[in-house]
């Protein structure tokens, strides 16, 4: 079939047939804003997938471990409002990735494999229940929008300052957090620091 985006957001929908790894041109997909707690293995077929594939809004517990295995030209995910506790190590497959939400999911922590995401320039982990900014965002050299707002972050690490394209960070509503002076002196280099 040479069905090549689908939008299937807002539906209600409770399950995704496995044939849906048959649309193997896609390169967009909506499935948003419904009731699933569970995707299809078959999902990871889908290795054109290169513009955003969008699941945000659902009820998913879990994401396979092999969902991302073959979707390294995906450049956009958004896997928010959901009830993630832990993200799957193949998301570091996903060597295309410029831009991922994963906003109001119960987990603390990202996968070992996140270093690996060398192209990813916004990353949005807002009221994720993070207590620390993970060392998996140190060698993103080409981060820009760093989104940390609603967690519970006391201390920023100073290796923020090596990254060299950053000039977003957003880190409202972390009650605890001390900022250190050396924030200021980023001010001054052109960053935008939310506090």
């Amino acid at each position: 079939m040479d069905l090549k985006v689908l939008l299937a957001s807002d539906n209600r929908l409770t399950s995704i047939p496995e044939a849906i790894g048959n649309l193997t041109k896609l390169h967009t997909l909506d499935l948003g804003h419904n009731r699933l707690n569970d995707l299809p293995e078959s999902l990871g077929n889908l290795c054109r997938l290169s513009r955003y594939l969008y699941i945000h809004d659902n009820r998913l517990t879990h994401l396979r471990e092999s969902l991302f295995e073959r979707m390294t030209q995906l450049r956009y995910l958004n896997v928010s409002i959901n009830r993630l506790t832990r993200l799957p190590e193949s998301l570091g497959k996903l060597a295309g990735l410029e831009e991922f939400h994963a906003d109001h999911n119960p987990f603390v922590g990202l996968p070992d494999s996140f270093h690996r995401l060398a192209t990813l320039q916004e990353l949005h982990l807002r009221g994720t229940g993070l207590n620390e900014v993970p060392d998996q965002l140190r060698p993103l050299k080409n981060l820009r929008l760093l989104d940390l707002r609603g967690n519970d972050i006391r201390k920023l690490p100073e290796w923020l300052m090596e990254l060299p394209k950053l000039w977003k960070l957003d880190l409202r509503w972390n009650r605890h957090l001390a900022a250190p002076r050396w924030l200021k002196a980023m001010e001054k280099r052109g960053w935008r620091v939310l506090l």
